[in-house]
């Protein structure tokens, strides 16, 4: 095989000293000095004021805080949102190796880090906000609402009823009973390490079960209750059923039709800048958009001049508290709408209660009722460009458990969207 030629052949097993330098390995524009660029202008004090190893004190230095976000926010862009994966492209990959500059970094410490930055991302998205105002990109003269559903983590099958909960129970009792029992009896110190283990998984379960139950307690109490205007409808339906692995998640139709454990995560947008989210375990959108205007206004300071919102997310209720609290504020969300094929009597009522409405319902009327008004209101599918954007770096499903784990992963999409996109308007307006 290839006789008399000269090659240069793989020498595997020979010591070899490697001069890396991380900086040369990727160009001035690429993405990850962006990201960054952009955590270093970040107040990251409070990540700071939590590290125990202090000048004074003994102990092993920890790993930077700004190297972990930044590892988090630039895997979120890449749409990669599991710990293990980013750790080993933490040892491989030249973009993920120059932001960690040489700090060790694994799943461990990354899943950690996000899972108790929640508070702080929460203030990082208000400041990065904030700071998008001052520099003119973001101005709230027009905000809109809307709600997307996502994937949960837990799958189809682990839903169960009553009766099913019931036997996991039981079955989830006896194995920590028995594992109990065996770690009294067992010596050996390498077994009984597994056992511990498996003993710590066991009870983690039914800790999940019983926070199960006391969920589908709930819900058969909110079934109840729509029962007492709603019986024919609730009495229709299959009794309800809470996940076992994920008990805060509920079962949702999605956009393909498709019933899954989902969250519907409500997204506030302005100027294409993700000004709130906030995901909740609610089917549909109904009476939503005040709580998500009062984060609008805790993180940017000012309310909107106009909200754009689904019928659902607004109701007649919440536009004439608007005008009472917000007389600034304008109301675009559409007319509901009504049947023509009705008695004379019922259109008789109907004009006796229009003429009686509130000012602010009869305005909100008139200027849905005008082009202009539907012409405004047209661009609240803008804010489905968020939505888009976000399930193409991989918010379509989540893949943590548990309603504030899921906040921080939106709070991450959040930030990540804004980057970019102010990258974006900042290259538009040079």
């Amino acid at each position: 095989m290839g006789q008399g030629a000269r090659v240069l052949r793989p020498e595997r097993r020979q010591l070899r000293w490697e001069m890396v330098d991380l900086d040369s390995q990727l160009p001035p524009a690429h993405r990850a000095r962006i990201v960054w660029a952009f955590v270093a202008g970040l107040d990251l004090a409070p990540f700071y004021d939590r590290i125990k190893a202090r000048d004074e004190n003994a102990g092993r230095p920890a790993s930077d805080p700004a190297v972990l976000l930044a590892v988090w926010l630039y895997a979120t862009v890449e749409g990669i949102g599991a710990a293990r994966a980013i750790a080993r492209l933490c040892q491989h990959h030249a973009a993920y190796r120059w932001l960690c500059g040489g700090v060790p970094v694994n799943h461990d410490l990354l899943s950690e880090f996000r899972r108790s930055s929640g508070d702080v991302l929460d203030t990082l998205l208000t400041q990065s906000l904030v700071g998008l105002i001052d520099e003119g990109l973001l101005e709230l003269d027009e905000a809109a609402i809307d709600g997307t559903k996502v994937r949960a983590a837990a799958g189809r099958g682990s839903m169960a009823d009553r009766e099913r909960l019931a036997q996991i129970e039981q079955q989830v009792a006896e194995r920590v009973a028995k594992l109990k029992a065996e770690l009294d009896h067992d010596a050996a110190a390498a077994e009984r390490r597994r056992r511990e283990r498996a003993l710590r998984t066991a009870e983690e379960q039914a800790a999940r079960v019983k926070r199960a139950q006391q969920r589908l307690d709930e819900r058969e109490a909110e079934k109840a209750e729509r029962a007492k205007t709603h019986a024919q409808q609730e009495a229709a339906k299959a009794a309800p059923r809470v996940s076992v692995s994920d008990p805060e998640v509920r079962l949702m139709r999605m956009a393909d039709g498709a019933t899954q454990p989902a969250w519907n995560v409500q997204v506030g947008t302005a100027a294409g800048f993700i000004v709130a989210i906030e995901p909740t375990d609610r089917r549909n959108d109904s009476g939503l958009a005040p709580e998500l205007l009062v984060q609008i206004e805790r993180r940017c300071g000012v309310a909107p001049m106009r909200l754009l919102a689904d019928s659902t997310a607004v109701t007649q209720s919440d536009i004439v508290d608007f005008a009472e609290r917000r007389p600034g504020l304008t109301v675009y969300t559409p007319l509901p709408s009504e049947r023509e094929d009705v008695t004379a009597a019922t259109l008789r009522k109907r004009r006796w209660q229009r003429e009686r409405d509130p000012a602010a319902l009869r305005d909100w009327r008139a200027r849905m009722a005008s082009v202009a008004g539907q012409e405004v209101y047209r661009r609240r599918k803008l804010t489905e460009h968020a939505h888009a954007k976000m399930k193409n770096r991989g918010f379509g499903r989540m893949l943590v458990h548990g309603i504030a784990k899921v906040r921080v992963v939106c709070f991450l999409h959040a930030l990540a969207h804004n980057l970019l996109h102010a990258c974006g308007r900042r290259r538009a307006m040079a």
